[in-house]
């Protein structure tokens, strides 16, 4: 399970260049590319050995970081729209009792592919046959931190134990360059206790991330304090479960308590603005609180099942809006702390801030080529261009991605899948899965 050499470098010669460094720099230079890692920023880079590719009209931009997501569940996109969570649930419930290790990997694939070419270059993802989705990262050329889906035994149609299936899991994929396993504690509502505290000793053991469901919907936490006497995250304070190394998908709804509870733990959080939209969670994360508490914050799309997109671009413009409206202050998240959050922050939540999320030099070359005549970056001056971003570009306006130096996307065409034959294999798992849904 070793990944394939980096390319020859390169040298992106008079770039324009959104650094997101601590300065947060947007500057005209050449970025030189060797042994999957950046190594110059800034002007005249060495071209001794290098592929030089002239860059005037391309902006460089760090790749995305999703911070949430079920990426096989492509094939479910639109299976199960214009429902609550409950009803959501109950369809997709319905449905995962057909899904094979087959249709899984065809899914990851798909999902991989859209990501990919929307920028994405680093992905968190809660699911099942991981192993699918893992073969799906590297044949692709991503980076996946993929998170086996535990819940209580008796809760599962996973076969064996969830925790021992997660273990192993971990134990087939831990050396990986860009395959990343983790043990992913489905939500409260299908953990217990001790489910809780096994994923907890098997990601301090195994020196993993631990990925989770957290206080999605009201009804979520109403329901487990009418049954434990306690909200979710406290609850799972208290209980000794909660500490670093740990990201919390959607966490919407929140006391300032538990706010306090988790940043102190230093617990990540994925904030899904779309999906909790979608599914009509009600309310809105309060982001802006748990950023100032210091809680590391990144941008989740979650699955196509309930957002049904994994553009980040959109999720970048949608999450600004929310916050701005919600709060009647225009001024709060402004472009460049949105740009963070799918950046530099998402990776600070991973704990991988010192790897990826920027275009620093000794950083893994992950980023993305945008077209500066595309017509959503117009007029493209440095000045505008974080602004663009965040609230105006489209997916098409990325030209090309690398991924540790490796190009995975060239001019809007993936390099190492054939999509005719992802989108082939794609069908043939919807036609399955859909048959199955209730009617």
């Amino acid at each position: 399970m070793t990944a394939p050499s980096p390319s020859a470098p390169k040298v992106f010669r008079n770039a324009l260049v959104v650094t997101q460094d601590p300065a947060r720099r947007v500057v005209r230079a050449d970025v030189r590319v060797e042994s999957g890692r950046v190594a110059h920023v800034g002007p005249r880079a060495p071209t001794e050995g290098a592929e030089v590719v002239e860059a005037g009209g391309l902006a460089i931009v760090p790749g995305f970081v999703n911070l949430h997501t079920h990426v096989a569940m492509h094939p479910l996109r639109g299976i199960a729209d214009d429902r609550d969570l409950a009803g959501f649930l109950e369809t997709l419930f319905a449905v995962d009792a057909h899904r094979t290790e087959a249709d899984v990997e065809a899914g990851a694939r798909a999902g991989i592919a859209e990501m990919l070419l929307g920028g994405t270059t680093s992905f968190l993802d809660l699911y099942y046959f991981e192993d699918a989705v893992a073969r799906a990262v590297v044949d692709l050329g991503a980076r996946g931190f993929l998170g086996w889906a535990v819940l209580d035994p008796e809760m599962t149609t996973q076969k064996g134990k969830p925790l021992d299936n997660a273990a192993a899991f971990i134990g087939r994929w831990r050396h990986h360059p860009r395959v990343v396993p983790l043990v992913a504690p489905q939500g409260v509502y299908v953990c217990n206790a001790e489910t809780w505290m096994g994923a907890r000793e098997l990601a301090l053991r195994e020196r993993t991330l631990v990925h989770y469901h957290l206080s999605e919907t009201r009804k979520e936490v109403a329901e487990h304090e009418a049954k434990t006497g306690r909200r979710p995250a406290d609850w799972l304070g208290e209980i000794g479960f909660l500490g670093p190394g740990q990201v919390a998908a959607h966490a919407v709804w929140l006391t300032g308590a538990e706010i306090s509870r988790l940043a102190k733990a230093g617990v990540g959080i994925a904030h899904c603005a779309s999906s909790n939209l979608k599914l009509a969670s009600g309310g809105v994360a309060p982001i802006v609180e748990l950023r100032a508490a210091g809680a590391p914050v990144g941008l989740g799309t979650d699955s196509v099942a309930s957002n049904n997109s994994l553009s980040m671009l959109r999720e970048i413009h949608l999450a600004g809006l929310v916050q701005k409206n919600h709060r009647w202050d225009a001024a709060v998240l402004p472009a460049q702390q949105l740009l963070d959050l799918a950046t530099i922050e998402g990776a600070r939540a991973l704990g991988r801030d010192g790897e990826i999320g920027s275009i620093e030099v000794g950083k893994s070359a992950d980023f993305s080529l945008f077209r500066l005549d595309h017509p959503t970056l117009q007029p493209a001056r440095p000045e505008a261009l974080v602004s663009h971003l965040a609230y105006a570009a489209a997916d098409d306006a990325i030209e090309s991605v690398y991924v540790a130096g490796e190009c995975v996307v060239d001019h809007r065409e993936l390099v190492r899948g054939d999509w005719a034959k992802i989108r082939r294999d794609l069908d043939a798992a919807a036609d399955t899965l859909w048959a199955a849904r209730p009617k």
